[in-house]
């Protein structure tokens, strides 16, 4: 539990350094508890009958106008200000406010009073300094301090400062003392003793011995005498003490060990101290003094008096003064003012000449523009002349050319005919059986012999062996007619006959997708497959042993991830919508998702052994799910992944694949956890045509962020040319470079003419999503035709 805070009120003066002595004993003093500093500045009210200080010296407030005094009281306030200022800097780190008290016809000590009682004080620290600056005798200010000592509410601490030390007050007899920390007394006070009872005390010792002589005449004489003596030294001993108590009390230090004796106490000193003086020599005595003060007397009058005429003069010179300052202040006031509306009508003046001189340019600049126009015009006039003449002229070749063209295309049209026309009649007339399957087969495909593969493969090398697969089969990579492809050699003991074989890669040769891997040719001794070759290799490769190669470059980002998980799913729904029965992949994983030299996904492992069992669909979902896992999190996930929730997938983000959408990675998550969930039997809930459309909003989430957030296309919108071609200028269906992409009714720009022969053929589905095409209307993408032409143009300048 924090202690609590306790208010410690510090009175503070106008002296610097007698304040910052105070504030560091009240640090000191309560180094080691928790307070806040409430520091008391009394402001003073001034009256007519009240002194300021002027350049000409300490001054009457009557005698100075308003408005100096307004400038004096603005002088002192901002001086004090800055004083409190700093006074609040040097308490540090301890918290401490101001607390401004305005002082009116009440005096000082009965403020303080009131405060304490009033704010509940409980701990008040005083400066000396605070005490006397609004007293001008030090006496005085002393009598306010134990006036406030015995007065103050018991509750409430009081601690007196002096130059950075502690003063202690206590009562002695008739005396009050005024002690520092080390009990040295540094002032003291009696009680007021008239000087009547001074002098009876004088007399005491030797009273007995004066009325009680034989002589008593002489006693009575010398009892009267007495008593004149006395009254008339009271008199003169009251108007000596009037006269030069202000100058006496003032001269002590108020920090000595001791108290300088007043007149009086000097007088009765020095007549005690003489015991062998009678008592008709000190009343003689006594009256030299009193001859001596009367002379002190009148001299101080008279010098009052000149000080008074002094003063009148000093008056009488001061409102002289004033008075001419006034006019001088006037003077003054009506000079600027005319300086500054000359000045004003200056700047007007020169305001216009630069406006005018700003219009004389202007003007030269529009001739010197019109003439520099009328000379390109002339020019350009020229040139467009010169330019329609040899448009004519290109034209009149063109018309000729095409004329010639239109004979040869009519030419071409009637051999294509007589063609078509023996092509009928050769299928007429081919046989049935093996040979018109292989016939139908080497119309698609290509046939390669056996010395081909063997040379492709450099006789099977196992330099050149990618892997071996599950099925009894080997992959290699070789180069036929320098085309690097991929060869898929099937083991002889894997007992599929020539006829399954041929049937098989006839099957699979009608497989045709943007995403599946397309056959390219066959051969049947040894039974092989040859297939396109994937530059970036497999999707496994990417995801679990890219760090090995330390290459960042191959770092998939997190919107290619979504992008290829679309890709397979949309080559899943592909082959699950296959009639009459779908193809099930049945080993969808990793390392059977390669990617071309753009990045692009393709499904290859689609062997000979695939299932036509619509009840095996879940195996495809399922391994879709782990593999879209393994997308997100760039782990090998296998059954570990059923065990965690939403939120613990998304915490393992792949960081790899940079920062990722936390809305779109929580739906990617959402789908493979479903996915995850169907068991290997038919699912009426979730098919792949499903996940397609979930995928193509995900994706569509995916591209708008991408454009919101300023990114460009493979670096063609920020002018950054690279010598790979981006993907988004890849037809799908081709893979090259599109000439005149179209806009189809899913959405994704295709070659005109490959969407075109794709819609002709009978198709109703996106090449891409599978899904059904709301129409066969495709439209011009100009945007991107010209992007790839400045693409093309600015390869062309950086790579010659």
């Amino acid at each position: 539990m924090e202690a609590q805070v306790e208010k410690v009120y510090v009175a503070l003066g106008n002296e610097l350094q007698d304040g910052f002595n105070t504030l560091a004993w009240t640090l000191r003093r309560w180094k080691s508890q928790p307070i806040s500093i409430v520091i008391l500045h009394v402001t003073y009210s001034i009256s007519g009958k009240d002194y300021v200080y002027t350049p000409f010296g300490k001054l009457p407030a009557s005698s100075v106008s308003d408005e100096k005094l307004k400038v004096l009281k603005r002088y002192e306030q901002k001086k004090m200000d800055n004083i409190l200022s700093k006074y609040i800097a040097f308490c540090g780190k301890v918290k401490a406010e101001i607390l401004k008290v305005e002082q009116n016809d009440e005096s000082i000590h009965k403020l303080i009073l009131d405060l304490i009682s009033g704010l509940h004080i409980t701990k008040l620290v005083i400066g000396f300094t605070f005490i006397k600056s609004s007293s001008w005798r030090t006496k005085t200010a002393i009598s306010m301090l134990f006036y406030i000592h015995e007065h103050k509410t018991e509750s409430c601490e009081l601690f007196i400062i002096y130059g950075g030390k502690e003063l202690f007050l206590r009562g002695e007899n008739d005396q009050r003392i005024q002690e520092d920390g080390k009990g040295v007394m540094v002032a003291k006070k009696k009680d007021k003793v008239s000087f009547k009872f001074m002098l009876e005390k004088m007399f005491l010792e030797n009273r007995h011995s004066l009325f009680g002589s034989p002589i008593k005449k002489d006693s009575a004489n010398l009892q009267n005498l007495w008593e004149n003596c006395v009254q008339e030294m009271e008199i003169y001993y009251q108007q000596l003490c009037s006269n030069l108590d202000v100058e006496n009390c003032d001269q002590g230090n108020g920090t000595g060990t001791s108290q300088q004796p007043s007149p009086t106490e000097a007088i009765m000193l020095q007549i005690n101290g003489n015991p062998n003086m009678s008592s008709a020599e000190k009343i003689e005595f006594l009256r030299k003094t009193i001859s001596v003060t009367r002379g002190m007397i009148r001299m101080k009058k008279k010098e009052a008096k000149e000080n008074a005429d002094r003063h009148a003069k000093a008056e009488r010179a001061i409102c002289l003064c004033e008075r001419r300052a006034q006019e001088l202040d006037v003077q003054i006031k009506e000079e600027g003012d005319n300086r500054r509306e000359l000045n004003k009508e200056l700047d007007t003046e020169k305001e216009q000449l630069h406006v005018v001189v700003d219009e004389i340019e202007e003007s030269r600049n529009k001739k010197k523009s019109l003439i520099e126009l009328q000379y390109e015009l002339s020019h350009r006039l020229h040139m467009s002349k010169m330019a329609k003449s040899q448009a004519e002229v290109q034209l009149e070749n063109e018309v000729m050319k095409c004329t010639d063209m239109e004979r040869e295309i009519e030419v071409i049209r009637r051999e294509r005919d007589v063609f078509r026309r023996r092509i009928e009649f050769c299928r007429q007339q081919d046989a049935t059986g093996t040979a018109e399957g292989l016939g139908e087969l080497s119309c698609c495909l290509r046939e390669y012999t056996d010395e081909e593969i063997k040379q492709a493969t450099n006789e099977f090398s196992e330099r050149f062996r990618l892997k071996s697969g599950s099925d009894l089969s080997s992959v290699y990579k070789g180069r036929i007619n320098h085309v690097t492809v991929g060869i898929k050699v099937l083991n002889p003991a894997n007992g599929l006959s020539q006829e399954d074989f041929q049937a098989k890669v006839k099957l699979i040769s009608n497989i045709r997708h943007p995403h599946l891997l397309a056959l390219m040719g066959y051969c049947f001794q040894p039974n092989c497959t040859v297939f396109e070759d994937m530059h970036n290799g497999s999707l496994q490769d990417i995801l679990f042993f890219s760090h090995e190669k330390k290459n960042p470059a191959r770092d998939l980002q997190w919107q290619d991830r979504i992008r290829i998980a679309a890709e397979v799913c949309s080559a899943l729904c592909y082959l699950h919508m296959a009639q009459p029965k779908p193809i099930i992949h049945g080993h969808l994983s990793p390392s059977n998702v390669l990617l071309d030299h753009n990045l692009v996904a393709k499904v290859s492992g689609l062997g000979l052994n695939q299932s036509y069992d619509e009840s095996h669909v879940g195996w495809d979902i399922r391994a879709f799910g782990i593999l879209t896992l393994n997308l997100i999190t760039g782990k090998n996930w296998v059954d570990e992944a059923m065990l965690m929730e939403k939120a613990g997938l998304v915490r393992v983000l792949d960081e790899k694949a940079g920062a990722w959408p936390l809305d779109l990675a929580e739906e990617l998550v959402s789908l493979v956890l479903r996915c995850l969930s169907v068991n290997s039997g038919p699912n009426t809930d979730l098919r792949m045509v499903t996940i397609m459309e979930e995928l193509c909003e995900i994706r569509k989430k995916a591209d708008v962020l991408i454009a919101s957030s300023g990114l460009n296309i493979e670096g063609i919108v920020h002018g950054e040319v690279t010598n790979e071609v981006p993907r988004v200028f890849l037809c799908p269906i081709f893979q090259e470079v599109m000439k005149d992409p179209h806009i189809a009714a899913d959405g994704f720009s295709y070659e005109k003419e490959a969407i075109e022969e794709w819609l002709r053929l009978g198709h109703d589905t996106s090449p891409m999503t599978n899904l059904k095409l709301e129409h066969n209307i495709v439209i011009p993408n100009h945007t991107l035709r010209s992007l790839a032409q400045d693409w093309h143009y600015k390869r062309s300048i950086l790579y010659p």
